[in-house]
Order: C-alpha cells, then sequence, then structure tokens
C-alpha cells in the first residue's frame, strides 16, 4: 500500500502544478482580455429595416473595387493589380451576408476606419445614411450561401493578408501545381506565381507596415481564447496593430478556426480519439504492476 500512497501524492503535487501554479504564472505573463462573444457592444443597435431590391441599386458603386462572383461580377483588376492601386486585394463580396455581423456591417459601411479600428484602414465611406447601409447589407444577406467552407471563411476573413503554408493558401491564392520545361528544366509558370506573390506581399507590405505573419501553426502557438479575441477586436490583444478588426459573427469565427486546426493542427482528432485508451492502458498496466509487486515480495517483508 505504500506504493500507492506515494503514486497518490505524486498525482495530488502533479495537478496542483498544472492547474494551480500554471494557470497563475500565465495570468501574471498575460494579461485577461474579457471577449465580448463577437456582439460588438461599442455599436449601436441598427434601428432600420434593410430593403434588398433597393440595396442591390446602391450596391453597383461596390463593384469597382470588389467581386461578386455569386452575382456573376468579376474584379476590375486581378490581386496583384488591386495591391498596387489600395496596397490589398479587396474581397469578393459573395459571402459578406453569411460571415460578418449585420450590425458590423452596417456600420462599417458608414465609417470603415472608425468601424475597423485601423488607422490603415482606407476605404471610403459606401453609404450616405444607416438606411442605404442597411439596405447594401439586405442586398448581401439575399444571396450569401446558407453553409461557408472552413477555407472559404479564412480566405474571406484572414487570406488576402495571411498566407497559410500547411494549407497551400498565400495571398493570391493556392499555389498552383506545375512542371517544368522538359527542355529547359525550368518552371516558368512557378516563376511567374511567385514574381506576382512577392510583388503583391511588398504592397502589402508596404500598406501595413510590415507583412502580417504566416498563420499555419497559429492554432498552436496561441490559445484558443487569445484567438477569438483577436479577431473579435485585434487592440485588445495587440494595442497599436494594423490588423483591422473584421467583423465576423462567432460561426464565422468558428469556421476560420476549423480550418487552422485542419491545416495547422491534422492529427488533433486522431489524437483526441487515442488518448482514452492510452489512459486505459496505463489504468490497467498500474493495476498489474501492483499485483505483479506484491506476488514477487510476498512473503520477504
Amino acid at each position: 500500500m505504500k506504493e500507492l500512497k506515494i503514486f497518490g501524492i505524486v498525482i495530488v503535487f502533479t495537478l496542483v502544478l498544472y492547474w494551480g501554479v500554471e494557470p497563475f504564472a500565465h495570468s501574471q505573463m498575460h494579461k485577461h482580455v474579457e471577449g465580448d462573444g463577437f456582439a460588438y457592444s461599442d455599436l449601436k443597435a441598427v434601428t432600420v429595416k434593410g430593403d434588398a431590391k433597393r440595396g442591390e441599386t446602391l450596391a453597383a458603386a461596390c463593384i469597382g473595387c470588389h467581386s461578386i462572383e455569386a452575382k456573376s461580377m468579376p474584379a476590375p483588376m486581378n490581386a496583384v493589380a488591386s495591391a498596387e492601386a489600395y496596397g490589398v486585394n479587396p474581397p469578393d463580396l459573395s459571402m459578406a451576408g453569411a460571415l460578418l455581423d449585420e450590425k458590423y456591417l452596417t456600420h462599417f459601411l458608414l465609417n470603415p476606419a472608425e468601424v475597423t479600428k485601423s488607422k490603415h484602414f482606407a476605404m471610403p465611406p459606401s453609404a450616405g445614411s444607416e438606411q442605404d447601409a442597411a439596405d447594401i447589407v439586405a442586398y448581401l444577406q439575399s444571396f450569401a450561401p446558407k453553409e461557408v467552407k472552413p477555407k472559404e471563411a479564412y480566405e474571406f476573413a484572414c487570406g488576402r493578408c495571411h498566407a497559410n503554408r500547411y494549407g497551400n493558401w498565400t495571398q493570391i491564392g493556392d499555389v498552383p501545381k506545375t512542371k517544368s520545361n522538359i527542355k529547359t528544366g525550368v518552371d516558368l509558370d512557378a516563376l511567374k506565381f511567385q514574381g506576382n506573390l512577392g510583388i503583391y506581399q511588398n504592397k502589402l507590405a508596404d500598406y501595413m507596415g510590415k507583412l502580417p505573419p504566416d498563420l499555419s501553426i497559429i492554432i498552436r502557438a496561441r490559445s484558443e481564447h487569445f484567438l477569438e479575441t483577436l479577431i473579435e477586436d485585434p487592440q485588445s490583444q495587440l494595442p497599436g496593430t494594423a490588423m483591422p478588426r473584421v467583423g465576423v459573427t462567432k460561426e464565422g469565427f468558428e469556421k476560420v478556426r476549423e480550418y487552422l486546426e485542419e491545416t495547422g493542427d491534422p492529427s488533433k482528432p486522431a489524437r483526441e480519439s487515442i488518448g482514452k485508451w492510452v489512459i486505459l492502458f496505463f489504468v490497467g498496466f498500474t493495476i498489474l504492476a501492483f499485483f505483479w509487486k506484491k506476488e514477487k515480495w510476498h512473503g520477504h517483508h
């Protein structure tokens, strides 16, 4: 029984260290930020009802910079040309109505710089009144998809600034599969893509102050709470950052998080599924070891 007592003391001591000391140390090293549940409480409630039909007319001004692929409206420029003109490629608006919070989007159309909390955000106001903004939002929601895939959410919310090499994603799209020329051994298509990517990244770095980081392993480097509060309000975790507040809903964040897990921690499901069996093995092994020891030491005390 002495061994079991020692084992119990070790378990208690380990748990105290893990659930007592470690969280305390973390709280001292990193400030705690309270989340808002993606409610955007700093923005006032929208008091008008949007008219999608009228919003379609007003949204015609948006396609001067944005594409709406869901409505067969292509972008006026490719990603590289857009970055050379604006610093970053404006997003396609097909999923805006599905991923962005309605209240946030309405106020964003009225005052983008204030709502995004970013000095670097240069987009001008797109609506003259709250009614105009609500009408555009209603229009964007009218054709938004009911279901958005995790990668689509990432591309919309993060992918124009952040690469994800584990997901084969760059700021201008997926890395294409190309082949080298048989005679020269040179892959001209790959070189062209890398050249365009370099131009885009240089323009983006100039626009944002520096090139935004690759997010391949962010899901393992940071806690879920950090990621949630960062995406909800970047200034809460990184005061002074050039990263704008994107305005995604709680569901939109979950889609982004799911994609980050798929690319940055693909073994998590298998690891979690086998975890219980590993614990059961050690429990069984401990029991067998105890009885084996008891049998071998029987009569020697």
